[in-house]
């Protein structure tokens, strides 16, 4: 098993990264059903939920089934973190988790996400103030560092575990790479196997099969994986690899029928949370991921992106699955 705080996950747990525009109610909820051991909330501008601004507030959004669930916050500022830490305990999530990763320029430029790898005093001063405002476990998202030049993730993990820090997801890039070129997965194994490291060391970046999922346990010896980009229209990345890990063998790749149920589901789901309009709105960014692999399906993608009643895109979904022949080679 593994713990944070007193918090106890399966051994080697599969982790669901918080994602802008992706990990939202819905699609955890899918997620969940596939598998994925622990999720978090789409981040969380700190400003934004001290202003009490509506999108920010809206992720706050949380449901028991989908336990245990982390919210996740990015800011700069010390006492906006701690405001911040005090509106999430009143949401009761299982974790609150900070962003010290994200690479994003707007994100970036308020001197938040990755920004705040420049000045490792702050990042302590940041994490110390919110395990200090909350009885919940606290838990680090981060990047190698900011560029190759200056990689101090060694000290960063253990300061950040000095000060109560339960557990680092660390994404194998720095800021500088953005998403580009390989994750540097042994850098991430070199903080796992520190002498003082006792906090669990979680694996980020380039997780995509579940081979690689296999060496980051056994060859990089790490205590678990984030998944992100991988998930993104495929969250039966989670089943296959709790497949692999326990049988050696790879299942087969969901057929066209379960990939109509899972938009189906996913559709429904983000109407009953933000309603018919927003919804059909939001849902349309997903289509293209979850039918990717599929030839000649274009035409059919387009039809979903422009219908705007729920009742048409159902029978379109339909009208895909009743010529499933055209469909059923894979690229």
């Amino acid at each position: 098993m593994v713990f944070i705080g007193d918090l106890k996950l399966n051994d080697f747990p599969l982790i669901l990264a918080p994602m802008e525009d992706v990990s939202d109610p819905p699609f955890r909820r899918l997620c969940k059903e596939e598998g994925a051991d622990l999720m978090f909330t789409e981040f969380i501008s700190i400003e934004g939920l001290i202003r009490h601004a509506e999108k920010s507030v809206k992720k706050l959004d949380i449901f028991e089934y989908e336990r245990p669930i982390g919210i996740q916050i990015f800011g700069a500022e010390r006492e906006a973190m701690i405001e911040a830490t005090e509106i999430i305990n009143e949401q009761k999530p299982d974790i609150i988790d900070i962003n010290f990763g994200c690479p994003v320029k707007k994100v970036v430029c308020k001197g938040a996400g990755a920004a705040i790898l420049k000045d490792i005093d702050k990042m302590i001063s940041l994490a110390k103030a919110v395990v200090e405002h909350t009885s919940l476990p606290v838990t680090v998202k981060t990047r190698l560092g900011w560029d190759e030049q200056t990689i101090k993730i060694e000290e960063v993990a253990e300061r950040l575990q000095d000060v109560g820090i339960l557990a680092i997801s660390i994404h194998g890039r720095t800021r500088a790479q953005m998403y580009k070129g390989k994750a540097n997965w042994s850098r991430i194994a070199t903080v796992k196997n520190h002498p003082r490291i006792k906090i669990p060391i979680f694996g980020n970046g380039d997780v995509d099969s579940p081979e690689k999922a296999l060496e980051m346990k056994d060859k990089y010896g790490l205590d678990g994986v984030m998944i992100g980009r991988a998930a993104i229209g495929y969250p039966w990345i989670f089943r296959e690899i709790k497949h692999f890990l326990l049988t050696g063998e790879k299942l087969s790749t969901p057929s066209l029928e379960e990939r109509i149920n899972a938009v189906k589901k996913h559709l429904r789901w983000t109407i009953e949370w933000k309603g018919e309009r927003l919804g059909l709105l939001e849902m349309r960014r997903h289509y293209g991921n979850y039918f990717k692999s599929l030839p000649n399906i274009k035409p059919f993608r387009q039809q979903l992106i422009i219908t705007s009643a729920y009742v048409e895109v159902m029978a379109n979904l339909e009208k895909i699955l009743a010529t499933a022949k055209e469909f059923t080679k894979t690229e």
